[in-house]
């Protein structure tokens, strides 16, 4: 679709009106083929003893395409049918993230789903009883390697292996911090190679939109982080990409919508609130058609700040690792997925405190469904989804099977994080 907006228009107020005529369109059609489930509803009454307590929330993000739901959920309106402002609020960092979340400056935020466990469990930072409304996405992480491991042969994590073993220097990857799911991918694909990634290589935390200038000037030999900043290293021709997050683990967890079981207790329905407009702008996200321009709203200087070229191709599945291989991704960035995505599950949660115990992050071994089931609202989640007509899976774990053949499906979490050969 081509916007009709003036010349006269800022780019965001183009955005805005764009936006809005394509709300319009949809709308119309809905209601031309009689078609008006979940999303397309009129909105709710917010009278009465269901109205959100507050008019306005503060939710946080990271310059990171998987921003996009609560970008989204701002600028087209779903907030304000469930009777709520969302005002997104550009964060530095992650530990930034979880600073203002804990202490209440941000009533919300785009969060590491490993970052909300290892808050909950008073790793890496003052414990605070968590929440998890839903997760906001699966897949569209990448770890990048700097060009002069491709000029020694790295194409692949065995031949970084065969690097490591016969190179004798420190090398060094960056993570975007220590419990959160980029930590975990880098470390666990790392050691599905034999690399021990607290052992054979340094590691170090940067913040997302840092990583590429930290590559430029070498302060790194690589990195984990989403989308846009692997593609961005591409195009700025510091980096490749030696592998994604799908690779690692096929629909794996990755961004959630977060927050402190605190504001939850206080502020029940406009949680409720939050989670059915995040919701449903995860399902407008995941429609192909829609994608186009919400590469172009999310790359403007108020969010990610990147082109938009380099966000909408792996936003469409369109890959490229910067080596000569090309491929159409069907595993791609995912926001909705019929609802498989954005359903918090058991098992993903346990996931994380699992890795936290494989790499020494947890001491002991936790209750793992016990705090599974204490950070992710199911509950609220439910009834979030049942009001747009979303399908809610019935089984509150699910298996699957990552890259070193390893099947995890929650059963028994203690013997998985404690059977890997590679561990602290």
């Amino acid at each position: 679709m081509v916007s009709t907006a003036s010349p006269e228009l800022t780019t965001d107020q183009s955005r805005r009106q764009f936006f809005r005529q394509a709300m319009a369109s949809t709308l119309g059609a809905a209601a031309m083929l009689n078609i008006l489930p979940g999303a397309m509803q009129t909105q709710t009454s917010a009278a009465g003893s269901d109205a959100p307590e507050l008019p306005e929330v503060k939710i946080g993000f990271i310059p990171l395409t998987d921003c996009a739901p609560i970008v989204v959920a701002a600028q087209m309106g779903f907030d304000k049918k469930y009777g709520i402002k969302i005002v997104p609020s550009k964060e530095a960092s992650w530990a930034g993230v979880r600073d203002k979340v804990v202490n209440g400056e941000l009533h919300a935020a785009h969060m590491l789903y490993g970052m909300v466990y290892g808050v909950q469990m008073g790793i890496g930072g003052q414990q605070k009883d968590m929440n998890i409304l839903l997760t906001l996405n699966n897949n569209g992480q990448g770890i990048t390697l700097a060009n002069q491991l491709k000029d020694k042969g790295v194409t692949s994590g065995a031949t970084l292996k065969r690097l490591l073993d016969n190179e004798n220097r420190d090398f060094t990857f960056a993570q975007t911090f220590p419990t959160g799911t980029h930590a975990m991918w880098l470390y666990y694909w790392l050691a599905s190679y034999g690399i021990h990634p607290l052992k054979d290589v340094k590691t170090i935390v940067v913040p997302p939109p840092q990583m590429v200038a930290n590559m430029r000037i070498g302060n790194m030999d690589g990195y984990c982080v989403g989308e846009p900043w692997n593609a961005r290293a591409i195009y700025d021709k510091v980096g490749y990409t030696v592998a994604t997050t799908q690779d690692i683990w096929v629909d794996h967890p990755e961004k959630v919508l977060g927050t402190t079981a605190e504001f939850v207790s206080k502020y029940p329905n406009t949680a409720l609130a939050m989670t059915k407009a995040i919701l449903e702008a995860c399902r407008y996200i995941d429609a192909t058609a829609n994608r186009p321009a919400v590469a172009k709203l999310i790359a403007g200087k108020a969010y990610v700040n990147a082109p938009e070229e380099v966000i909408e191709g792996r936003f469409l599945g369109h890959y490229d690792n910067g080596i000569g291989k090309k491929w159409e991704d069907p595993n791609f960035m995912k926001f909705f997925n019929d609802g498989k995505v954005t359903f918090p599950y058991l098992s993903d949660g346990m996931w994380f405190l699992t890795q936290h115990k494989r790499w020494g992050l947890l001491k002991t071994d936790p209750d793992y469904l016990a705090v599974a089931k204490k950070v992710n609202r199911i509950d609220i989640y439910t009834e979030a989804a049942k009001s747009l007509g979303v399908a809610v899976p019935t089984d509150p774990m699910r298996s699957s099977k990552l890259i070193d053949g390893v099947v995890w499906d929650g059963k028994d979490p203690k013997a998985y994080a404690n059977g890997f050969k590679i561990k602290t």
